[in-house]
């Protein structure tokens, strides 16, 4: 039994080919190989592991932040008040006041603070930070608050800076 479906695969991939079936003996003659002829038997495990691919990203839920965010504000925060304080604790200060000022002005305890704005508040290192910075404000319905730049600031490359 075995052999005679290896002989009805080895039909099928040589109608599969192209390759007319009167007065070619082998496959050998016909110039296909045994490596073609083990390719185009592997084609259907191949499209079966696409259409799973396929149903795992169906599976795949939305995403969160468009749908869940309930509210969102605009706020410019002043840092001054991180100014106050001595030079090697003012980053570190400013961050503190830009999650106080979320705190008090969203009425949430749970505040996350995006990456980019993160590093546009370290940027010019532990001693200067920005004086103010310009955020968006989200909180979700589960309550929680995150924080992003309003506006990435552009930096000029060094050349232009130098002209």
């Amino acid at each position: 039994m075995k052999s005679d479906k290896a002989t009805e695969k080895a039909e099928v991939t040589e109608e599969e080919a192209g390759v007319p079936e009167e007065g070619a003996e082998s496959v050998e003659e016909i110039g296909v190989t045994e490596e073609a002829t083990e390719a185009v038997e592997e084609e259907p495990e191949a499209v079966e592991d696409a259409e799973e691919v396929e149903e795992a990203k169906e599976k795949k839920p939305p995403k969160r932040k468009e749908e869940e965010i309930e509210e969102e504000r605009v706020y410019t925060i002043p840092l001054k008040r991180a100014w106050i304080s001595k030079r090697p604790v003012r980053t570190p200060k400013a961050m503190k006041v830009l999650k106080s000022f979320i705190i008090r002005h969203m009425k949430s305890e749970e505040v996350k603070i995006d990456s980019s704005l993160n590093s546009i508040i370290w940027a010019r290192g532990i001693e200067k930070p920005p004086r103010k910075v310009r955020v968006r404000v989200t909180r979700d319905k589960e309550g929680v608050v995150n924080v992003y730049p309003l506006e990435e600031k552009k930096t000029p490359p060094a050349e232009q800076a130098k002209s």
